[in-house]
């Protein structure tokens, strides 16, 4: 199903600072007393702005053999497909934020079921992680961030134009596990590098 063509580009706020956001003066980097990496640190007020890694949180939505995919209607990656997911939210735990990405990028209706994947890739600062979930119908509504949601057999996923390595990742993680009739808990880390570096699985609860 096809949402209207939009023309929209949204960014996470930048990761570097110039300005300190307790009091508004110039911050300097370096590495604080009694720590060991460098941060924003503000001369006039004493504030130390951490960064940390950001989290992504999605779902792997399946409707008897075939999996739910959206295109994307944003930057980075517009005109790709990929998972529903998105940053998590302040205020919610992984699995609601899941579950929320699913409903604002696909409209879809969806069971939640276990956490499938942890996908760490430190060289962007995130953490990807998904879910397995059932769809409950196969009406979609997609969102501002969607052009068009649809469903998938195995052997019709588009490979070539998926939007991010952590999607191309989980969706084969998942139909390897499909196909061994046992779902995995997995966790893997991704480099800069072509493929990721499989760090471990667990069978799943």
């Amino acid at each position: 199903m096809t949402a209207s063509e939009r023309a929209l580009t949204y960014f996470p706020a930048p990761r570097s600072q110039r300005y300190c956001s307790q009091c508004g003066n110039l911050l300097t980097r370096r590495v604080p007393d009694d720590d060991n990496r460098e941060r924003d640190l503000c001369d006039h007020c004493g504030a130390i702005h951490y960064q940390n890694p950001r989290m992504v949180l999605g779902t792997i939505p399946v409707w008897e053999k075939q999996v739910l995919l959206c295109r994307r209607a944003i930057e980075p990656r517009h005109g790709y497909w990929t998972l529903p997911a998105g940053f998590m939210e302040l205020g919610e735990t992984t699995a609601q934020g899941a579950a929320r990405e699913t409903q604002e990028e696909a409209g879809a209706r969806i069971e939640m079921g276990p956490l499938f994947a942890v996908l760490d890739i430190p060289h962007v600062d995130q953490v990807h992680i998904f879910y397995l979930a059932r769809l409950t119908d196969v009406e979609f509504e997609p969102g501002p961030e969607s052009l068009e949601a649809r469903l998938f057999d195995e052997d019709e996923i588009p490979w070539d134009d998926l939007a991010f390595r952590s999607v191309s990742t989980a969706l084969r993680l998942f139909f390897a596990d499909r196909a061994r009739g046992t779902f995995q808990i997995h966790s893997d880390t991704l480099l800069r590098g072509p493929e990721p570096v499989p760090a471990f699985s667990t069978p799943a609860p």
